[in-house]
């Protein structure tokens, strides 16, 4: 709602600014995407990471987290 908001003051003070960024937005929005993903995948892995180095851990007893 904040983001609306704030592009409705941005039409309002300069539409085709404003007008430029709306269709501009959906090309943004696929190149980061790839991003999003590396991103995802780079958790995932240091996920796996953590399970692995607390594995000895919880096998013996420790606190579950």
């Amino acid at each position: 709602m904040l983001k609306f908001l704030l592009w409705l003051v941005l039409f309002s003070l300069c539409w085709p600014i404003a007008l430029f960024a709306l269709l501009l937005w959906p090309l943004v929005w696929l190149l980061s995407l790839p991003f999003r993903l590396v991103g995802i995948a780079v958790e995932g892995v240091f996920e796996l990471l953590r399970a692995i180095v607390m594995l000895p851990a919880r096998v013996l007893g420790g606190r579950p987290r």
